[in-house]
């Protein structure tokens, strides 16, 4: 991940792997509401976060864009970027879908629902 380029001027870090995982979801949630227009938070991550990005799109739909940058196992790197003027897709449309985050004793916790 070294030569990824992290700190740009709208492009901010996020490493999940600090945050308590009873606080992830509602952190990150927090995280992208204060990005403005044109902005992208760089998500790190150990796991594949499915149900946190169905979420995600459920709750902003296609105002925040959801791109990988590195998807191997125990390095998730997502960029998601905010388009404020994009039309919302119907609620649920290509929602990832998984049972839940990690598995194991490695995952965020959620409820992957």
């Amino acid at each position: 991940m070294s030569d990824l380029p992290i700190f740009d001027n709208n492009v901010f870090p996020f490493d999940a792997r600090g945050v308590a995982k009873r606080f992830r979801h509602a952190a990150i949630f927090g995280a992208l509401e204060s990005l403005q227009d044109g902005e992208t938070m760089r998500f790190v991550n150990d796991h594949d976060p499915l149900p946190l990005l169905g979420q995600i799109q459920q709750r902003y739909g296609s105002q925040v864009q959801i791109n990988y940058v590195a998807r191997e196992p125990g390095n998730i790197v997502i960029d998601f970027a905010i388009r404020l003027g994009a039309e919302e897709p119907a609620p649920e449309a290509n929602a990832p879908r998984a049972g839940g985050c990690g598995g194991g004793g490695g995952g965020c916790g959620c409820s992957g629902h």
